[in-house]
């Protein structure tokens, strides 16, 4: 969506009064909003309203601190690095939560609803009342959908209430909650074009709808919401999951869903079969920069001047004026196979001298690491590193007779900005654009809502659960050997662990891995003291300095797991509010 798209209801030239006041002042209009008659009598102004529900779905100011993926195996940053506990976590609140609230979603529903209300009022064709209608559904669902993945089944409010209205609703089931979603879907899929262009660029399409739909579906079919075997002496099962009902037509609905999307066929994995010899990192790295491409199903577009998009500068290595907020983990990092498709392992030493060697390309493409070239530094910094390079690790030197240590540009005691350094020896470079000074300008790289690959991935999960191993490996390796790795040959659990291995690669930090780990059921495994790596350029006996770092692993961060987490917590002001809420078991 363009930046236009989002801008609120504002009046731009305002009258001066002057002189005596007149007696009806106190019924003028107001000149900064419309009334209701006037946005449901004017096509133009109804789509602004649409505008402003957009602005209210996530990201609306893009990761500036604490993304869903240093709430998991992904990253850790600076911000909040001492104070990520699971145990923190509870009904009074979600310590370092960036992500919207329960009240921000109902906010936005409620808009969602106030539309539904009052469109049929436009004095318009009804293809243009469709048009608005097909948007409204698709949003409505859209935060419905992360509703249910965070808290499982929630009040379906299908009215816009008013002062006077009761607030006192129970919570849905799951099962209602999704069917609900699912309901939404298909009426945006029923309305919406298969293509938007021009303005309308940036919009939910036919295509979008279907994508949010089998997410939903596969969500749904997933381990935790089946039969949700959660704390013991939970009452109310129901409103986690399915407590009856066929699971493989689940499945097989997920697979359905995503074969939908596959059956446009409108979209295609980005330079989905490199040639021999082709820069497949660089295609890699296009895939997230480019402002448009054939893999895009639904993208949020920004403008630098809207300050919307500063995850350079959020994100981004201290040494380019970047806050380090999410940075990746040394788990992360260690989980990308080596080219030819075997484990990274660093016991062995060829892998532990140099660890970044012979990797699936996706690793340079997402992750920044010693030694890697990347962009020009800026003017004040450019006598320090002409070439523009990642400098994380320290350098003992001889100095005065003794030795002393300088620390790396990008690393912590750097002199810029040393104080908000990498924990685990990495940044992200996934979505960071070069092209944009992160202490000088937002970038404009689009977030992608939903992409092709995903689709994929979807249909190839689902496959594994119906015992489809042969189709499963179809989609599999189409991203594979999109990503210049070799396919994948494994059947039965080893099929399933080879799948999420490749989900985990291929969607990092595109805030999957959160929901993922939870609808796998696998946090336990996942939720342990997370790695990173110590970089040092040693002194020789010579009293030079190795050209080589030396680099090892080690823990930096402890934590772990409780079952609670599964599911977020109701605040305890929403359980104030209404009495006929459920809270979810172990707050």
């Amino acid at each position: 969506m363009k930046t236009s798209k989002y801008l609120l209801i504002t009046v731009l030239t305002v009258s001066l009064f002057s002189g005596s006041c007149k007696k009806d002042f106190l019924n003028t209009q107001p000149l900064d909003q419309f009334s209701e008659d006037a946005v449901w009598s004017d096509p133009v102004l109804a789509q602004s309203f649409v505008n402003g529900i957009y602005k209210r779905l996530w990201p609306s100011l893009i990761h500036w601190y604490m993304w869903d993926a240093s709430f998991v195996d992904e990253s850790t940053g600076w911000y909040c690095f001492n104070e990520f506990q699971n145990s923190l976590i509870t009904a009074d609140g979600i310590p370092c939560w960036e992500g919207q609230t329960w009240i921000d979603y109902y906010l936005t529903i409620r808009a969602c609803n106030v539309f539904m209300e009052n469109y049929n009022r436009l004095p318009a064709d009804q293809a243009t009342k469709d048009f608005l209608k097909g948007q409204v559904h698709f949003m409505r669902a859209f935060n419905y959908q992360t509703m249910a993945d965070l808290y499982g089944g929630v009040p379906l409010i299908k009215s816009a209430y008013t002062l006077t209205d009761s607030f006192q609703v129970p919570r849905n089931t799951y099962a209602e909650t999704v069917d609900f979603i699912v309901a939404d879907c298909d009426s945006a899929a029923m309305l919406l074009p298969e293509v938007q262009t021009a303005d309308n660029n940036g919009m939910p399409t036919k295509g979008a709808a279907l994508a949010l739909k089998s997410r939903a579906l596969l969500h749904a079919a997933s381990d935790l919401h089946s039969n949700p075997p959660l704390l013991s002496g939970f009452s109310n099962p129901e409103l986690l999951g399915y407590t009856s009902g066929d699971r493989t037509a689940r499945w097989q609905a997920a697979k359905d869903a995503a074969k939908a999307v596959i059956d446009l066929n409108l979209y295609h994995l980005y330079k989905a079969s490199p040639g021999v010899g082709e820069d497949i990192t660089q295609n890699l790295v296009d895939r997230y920069l480019s402002k448009s491409n054939e893999e895009d199903i639904w993208v949020r577009f920004f403008v630098g001047k809207s300050y919307e998009n500063y995850a350079n500068r959020a994100s981004g290595p201290n040494g380019y004026y970047g806050f380090a907020h999410n940075t990746p983990t040394g788990d992360l990092v260690d989980s990308y196979e080596m080219l030819d498709g075997t484990k990274f392992d660093w016991n062995n030493p060829a892998h532990a001298a140099e660890p970044y060697k012979n990797r699936d390309p996706r690793l340079s493409a997402d992750i920044h690491y010693e030694g890697e070239k990347w962009r020009k530094r800026s003017s004040d910094v450019l006598s320090l590193d002409p070439e523009g390079v990642i400098q994380i690790g320290d350098k003992e030197v001889w100095r005065n007779g003794q030795k002393e240590l300088v620390y790396g540009l990008d690393g912590k005691g750097s002199p810029i900005k040393g104080y908000i350094g990498t924990h685990t020896g990495y940044y992200l470079r996934k979505f960071m654009d070069p092209a944009y000074d992160a202490d000088i300008a937002a970038q404009e790289t689009p977030w992608r809502y939903f992409r092709y690959a995903e689709i994929l991935l979807n249909m190839a999960e689902a496959c594994i659960e119906l015992h489809q191993d042969d189709e499963a490996r179809t989609y599999l390796n189409m991203i594979r050997r999109r990503a210049g790795m070799p396919d994948i040959t494994e059947t039965g659990t080893a099929l399933r662990d080879r799948y999420r291995q490749e989900r985990r690669i291929e969607l990092s930090f595109e805030e999957h891995r959160f929901y993922d780990v939870r609808r796998w059921m696998i946090a336990p495994d996942v939720y342990k003291p997370i790695s990173g790596v110590s970089i040092l350029y040693k002194l020789n006996p010579d009293h030079t300095t190795a050209t080589v770092p030396t680099i090892t692993s080690s823990i930096v961060q402890n934590r772990s797991w409780q079952d609670k987490i599964y599911f977020f917590p109701i605040l305890r002001d929403e359980m104030n509010k209404n009495s006929k809420l459920i809270q979810n078991p172990g707050y």
